[in-house]
């Protein structure tokens, strides 16, 4: 039978501390739907701050892994990393040679600690053994430096490095990554059958643990898969780039890359959607008629954080909810990015309480606010408001400041999490009540009670 599962192999080192390495090239794999194969080379004592420990696994038994899983699963694309020694890199080099399958290269050098990982006498070894192998060589500028003898100022500096270093090795391609290189933005620089091709993102900040090994391990995924190998720098690019801005903030130095970024977020976008579109659709069935501003009732639902940066990350309803004679009706679908009041009022709130990732707004009135108050008494809710006339001139003059500020200006007046936060208007401005929840179902439970 035809395995449908592509896979992937990496041959390198493992971090004990789950930032780099295998590990994070395993998660790399899964992220792109490939299943993992290893070979460990070394097994590290590290974490975001240090390596305190380094134990070579013996060439023989390096070696073996790789023929084990090729000869029994079979592999569709392999990578290798910390290769640490001259006696594994030959051990390596003899034994992928048996097998027909794209070879990207990391030449993991230091750690991002600065511990070294690749001993000085290897380095001429995985030269002359390792990278006449590869399909792509994906070096830093310090690695790249090394490998050629050549300084690396710039991304023309960063060309005649790539080119240098495929043809004095006979590598097929070599890309020089560009988060070293000094500029706004991260260039990537192929030199590939005998062109070069750019490969431009911001810098992001973020964490960086791990950079090297998810970026090639996304490579080499790609290729298992299929791809083309530009085009599957091209992805690896995008996922790299990615998974620093939404690295794990863990340990005390150098956090990690989150390779789930790329698989969570999609996900976690249609849960969302399909959440809350029930959720609306139940609140229309409801039918509170005497709940709806004049503005319209939005209702919304947030990615988690850290997936959460701006209001394009938040679900609403495009168009509002609104009164449709005798009934409520939303006016379009769910959207991401289709609220942007109520969307800024649910990531002020998350700044504070997380978990709590939705929001509606309902009519304000005196009636409704002084029955809300008294069945928030019974129920044991929290309520709490700002008054626009109190708001900072500085605040006022900043476009988008005033939702953020009344919010936690809110918060803090009662000093713990309100499920209800009003406020009164000003000119031009109605004004509105807001209830807050953990998730959709919560905001409507609380909306059921309130009426």
């Amino acid at each position: 039978m035809k395995r449908l599962v592509k896979t992937a192999l990496t041959i390198a080192g493992s971090d004990s501390g789950g930032g780099a390495g295998i590990e994070a090239d395993l998660k790399t794999f899964t992220a792109f739907g490939v299943h993992g194969l290893v070979a460990i080379t070394s097994v590290t004592a590290q974490n975001t701050q240090a390596v305190t420990a380094i134990h070579d696994i013996p060439p023989e038994v390096v070696a073996e892994q790789i023929r084990a899983v090729a000869e029994d699963i079979g592999v569709d694309a392999a990578k290798t990393g910390m290769l640490s020694n001259a006696e594994i890199i030959k051990a390596v080099a003899k034994t992928v040679k048996n097998y027909d399958f794209p070879l990207v290269v990391d030449p993991v050098m230091i750690a991002k600690s600065g511990a070294p990982l690749l001993r000085e006498d290897a380095v001429d070894a995985l030269i002359k053994y390792i990278l006449p192998l590869a399909t792509l060589v994906t070096p830093n500028r310090f690695e790249a430096e090394k490998l050629s003898g050549m300084k690396i100022r710039s991304v023309e500096d960063a060309k005649i490095v790539a080119k240098k270093i495929a043809e004095e090795t006979g590598a097929e391609a070599v890309i020089v990554k560009g988060g070293h290189i000094e500029g706004e933005e991260a260039v990537d620089v192929l030199y590939h059958n005998g062109t070069f091709r750019e490969y431009r993102a911001p810098k992001v900040e973020g964490c960086t643990h791990g950079t090297g090994c998810s970026f090639s391990a996304a490579i080499t995924a790609n290729l298992a898969k299929g791809l083309g190998l530009e085009e599957a720098i091209e992805v690896a690019k995008k996922f790299i780039t990615l998974g620093i801005a939404m690295g794990h903030r863990i340990g005390h130095g150098h956090c990690p890359v989150n390779q789930s970024a790329w698989i969570e977020i999609p996900a976690e976008k249609w849960r969302i959607y399909e959440e809350l579109t029930n959720a609306v659709r139940e609140f229309e069935s409801i039918n509170p008629v005497r709940l709806i501003p004049e503005v319209g009732t939005n209702f919304v639902y947030s990615l988690p954080l850290p997936y959460a940066r701006s209001t394009k990350d938040v679900a609403g309803v495009k168009g509002r909810i609104v009164k449709y004679g005798n009934s409520v009706k939303a006016v379009g679908p769910v959207e991401f990015g289709a609220s942007d009041h109520l969307a800024r009022a649910v990531l002020t709130y998350m700044r504070f309480y997380p978990e709590y990732r939705s929001a509606i707004n309902i009519r304000y009135s005196r009636e409704i606010i002084e029955e809300i108050i008294e069945i928030a008494q019974e129920r044991g809710f929290k309520v709490s408001f700002y008054d626009r006339r109190e708001e900072p001139e500085e605040i006022k003059a900043k476009e988008g400041a005033t939702i953020p500020w009344g919010i936690e200006t809110a918060i803090k007046r009662i000093k713990e999490r309100p499920d209800i936060i009003y406020h009164l208007g000003d000119v031009g401005k109605e004004p509105m009540i807001l209830v807050f929840g953990r998730n959709p179902r919560e905001v409507l439970e609380k909306i059921k009670m309130l009426i």
